[in-house]
């Protein structure tokens, strides 16, 4: 099994990216809070996952061990698989997991796309105990260091809805929510990993509004 990368970042989409190892490019699937702190061209290291199936092998990425092993666990819940683990790590920290656990906040974890209430619940109840008590440290960028890169506001705009519709938000609803988490913050620019930011920030507001 790979349980991490380190090498040249040679190309990031919404959804992946490829990561050259010694000429060597690795496929793999990430949320759009790693691949914010990636930036082609430059080294990185992620935590990896791999997924085997009969069929295929499919690498996903982490910014540490910590967000790799809860996508882990995650997946021994009946009804969870790698892109619904994903899409969990895309809305909450793992943190945020481990304390909408503890507290049985089926609101929260219903505001992932593809997690209904009952869903909801065989997560809290098969999860329990099993990713232990949030730690409350901040999360890295995926590069082990900060990101220093600004974007204008309507770049930073255009990435956050790009990665809600990957997310499978409607175009109009994900471009809605950005605008308004954007003005409430009210910057012209901002550093490229607050993209991830202005993604959950989008996140909450777009599952609040759900149902």
């Amino acid at each position: 099994m790979i349980a991490s990368l380190t090498g040249t970042v040679a190309h990031v989409s919404l959804d992946r990216a490829v990561v050259d190892v010694g000429g060597v490019g690795y496929l793999v699937h990430a949320t759009p809070t790693t691949l914010a702190g990636l930036r082609v061209g430059e080294t990185a290291g992620v935590a990896t996952s791999m997924v085997v199936r009969e069929d295929s092998m499919t690498l996903y990425g982490f910014g540490d061990p910590d967000e790799r092993d809860v996508f882990e666990v995650v997946q021994t819940v009946s009804g969870v698989g790698p892109r619904l683990a994903l899409a969990m790590l895309a809305v909450h920290t793992p943190d945020a997991l481990r304390r909408a656990v503890a507290g049985e906040d089926l609101a929260a974890l219903t505001r992932v796309p593809g997690i209904g209430k009952k869903g909801a619940q065989r997560i809290v109840l098969e999860l329990a105990d099993r990713l232990g008590p949030p730690s409350g440290a901040p999360t890295g960028s995926a590069t082990g260091s900060p990101v220093e890169t600004t974007v204008n506001a309507a770049d930073h705009s255009e990435r956050v809805v790009e990665a809600l519709a990957g997310l499978g938000w409607p175009a109009k609803q994900a471009d809605d929510a950005v605008a308004k988490v954007l003005a409430e913050a009210g910057t012209d620019a901002v550093a490229a990993d607050e993209v991830a930011g202005t993604l959950r920030s989008a996140l909450r507001l777009l599952g609040g509004h759900r149902g």
